[in-house]
């Protein structure tokens, strides 16, 4: 990987992260159209995936600054601090599932070509359509319930291709969620996974007692890499909090369609 690919493929994943077009479908669409082969992919999509977790922190520090406060405040009863916490833990579950007991499972798949890429798209493009038009009764708060529900959506999303933002998002939409509430809290639920992942990687690679991907990357383009991805991601986090105010994910289908339909076809 040269500094170049590693400017482009963090840039790509800084976007994609927090726009609803599946950031892992695009890394690996570049990867494949680069040449890189799986360790090297894998050990780069770790770390723009941490730079991009650094990006939601500096974005959002008020609301998790507000959560640490309310944490360790006692009323009597749980305040709402405490609830959205509970919340985010709740959703942690099926992609904890997931990572402990599929995660060699699921690297096969993000190796296995450009054809299920594709057939992810169209799948988080019917997702995002079908929550454009579904006019669910909103509710005023994200329950332990629908908190689970969406942790489900976000453990099917590590399937390339599929969306984790946009599968959360439409998810959330479509058990009546409001969408002001639906941005902030899938980005904040992401942060204990993907630290997961990055620790389970990291004790994986002290047990084989080797570092060859990472020499084989080189040091350069990971720093790149890493930079980009978390300065697009603090640019693209918050403007995806607003497009989702707005409710234009419609348009992010409509894209996800045309290029699953492109790599199966092509």
């Amino acid at each position: 990987m040269n500094e170049l690919q590693a400017f482009i493929l963090g840039l790509v994943q800084g976007l994609t992260e927090y726009l609803p077009v599946s950031s892992s479908g695009h890394l690996t669409i570049l990867s494949n159209y680069f040449g890189l082969d799986g360790e090297q992919n894998l050990t780069f999509t770790v770390a723009v995936h941490v730079a991009t977790v650094l990006s939601t922190l500096v974005i959002l520090w008020k609301e998790i600054v507000w959560l640490l406060k309310g944490i360790f405040r006692w009323d009597g009863q749980l305040n709402s601090e405490q609830r959205y916490t509970l919340a985010i833990l709740v959703s942690m579950i099926p992609v904890g599932i997931v990572g402990v007991f599929f995660k060699d499972y699921v690297e096969k798949i993000f190796g296995s070509g450009l054809f299920i890429v594709g057939c992810c798209l169209i799948a988080t493009a019917l997702l995002l359509i079908f929550s454009y038009y579904a006019r669910p009764r909103q509710k005023e708060e994200i329950s332990l319930w629908d908190a689970f529900v969406i942790g489900l959506a976000q453990a099917v999303a590590v399937l390339p291709g599929l969306s984790r933002s946009g599968s959360t998002i439409a998810t959330g939409l479509l058990l009546g969620n409001k969408k002001e509430q639906l941005a902030q809290f899938s980005f904040l639920m992401v942060i204990p996974p993907i630290l997961g992942e990055v620790l389970l990687d990291v004790l994986k690679a002290m047990k084989e007692g080797t570092d060859t991907a990472t020499a084989s990357i080189g040091t350069w383009p990971l720093l790149i890499g890493f930079l980009t991805a978390f300065v697009s991601g603090c640019l693209a986090c918050k403007w995806m909090i607003n497009i989702v105010r707005r409710g234009k994910l419609i348009y992010f289908g409509i894209y996800c369609a045309i290029v699953g339909l492109l790599l199966i076809l092509l």
